[in-house]
């Protein structure tokens, strides 16, 4: 057997975030010192691996000193919490108003999977199976803010949910909705939102459109692409999003888990 040195590319301050976090909830479960079969530091570096590397449990199990089933339950945990910390959509923007926002952005993703051949029972369809991206996975509300940084995450629907289903059905959408309305920010998404309500801008479809209208989907379209990269920041920073092993209902707080570790390495002004 070959052993070697590696770094893992995340700051050293993350890692101290997640090993606090992880205390404090041994802390409230009364795990007694020296109880576990690894310290609250070794369980963080594993579930920052698995974010950061996509790496395989029987790995990081092995160079833990645990077993395979203990390392999915530390990681569980270091997920739970996270997820715990991620901000509410609410009081998001109400801070971004208050930091000068004026407007944010509303997009889907599908988290992909492995595990979820589950039948609908109403339609008898694949319910995690997303017909617009061919593939298994779950849908993911993800608002991000004028520069493009994911600000929130929505809990999960499955693949086959419509994006404008899966807003409503999270609840992103009656909240952004409000903010329009009481705070004066707007919300801009694409075409796929199009019947969203006031509040929410989506471009005018069809062809032959007015030069007005023409314009008007033209300026949406810039000022979202800029804030769509948000997306983009989660799923190539942490590459766990790119296909998610563990049970289909766990997406939602994996991805919110990812969102409060790219906060803390960028702390939302």
């Amino acid at each position: 057997m070959i052993t070697y040195s590696a770094t893992l590319d995340v700051p050293a301050e993350t890692a101290t975030l997640l090993t606090e976090l992880l205390i404090a909830e041994r802390l409230r479960r009364g795990t007694g010192v020296g109880a576990r079969a690894a310290s609250a530091r070794e369980q963080a570096v594993l579930v920052l691996r698995w974010f950061r590397e996509d790496a395989d449990m029987t790995v990081l199990a092995a160079d833990t000193k645990i077993s395979i089933a203990t390392g999915y339950r530390y990681l569980h945990e270091g997920i739970d919490a996270l997820a715990a910390h991620a901000p509410d959509l609410h009081q998001v923007l109400e801070a971004g108003k208050a930091a000068g926002w004026t407007h944010v952005v509303l997009d889907g993703t599908l988290i992909r999977t492995d595990r979820c051949r589950v039948k609908n029972p109403d339609t008898g369809h694949d319910l995690w199976f997303s017909g617009k991206h061919h593939t298994h996975g779950g849908n993911v509300q993800i608002v991000s803010d004028p520069d493009g940084h994911p600000v929130a995450v929505s809990d999960v629907e499955p693949g086959s949910t419509h994006d404008l289903a899966a807003a409503r059905a999270t609840g992103f959408l009656g909240a952004l909705q409000a903010a329009a309305a009481l705070l004066g920010l707007p919300a801009l998404a694409d075409k796929g939102y199009n019947g969203a309500g006031a509040g929410v801008l989506t471009p005018t479809k069809g062809h032959g459109l007015h030069p007005d209208n023409l314009a008007r989907n033209q300026l949406i379209g810039c000022l979202r692409a800029e804030g769509e990269r948000g997306i983009a920041l989660l799923k190539t920073r942490w590459k766990a999003l790119n296909r998610i092993r563990l049970c289909p209902q766990r997406i939602g707080a994996v991805t919110k888990a990812a969102l409060v570790l790219t906060r803390a390495e960028r702390p939302i002004r």
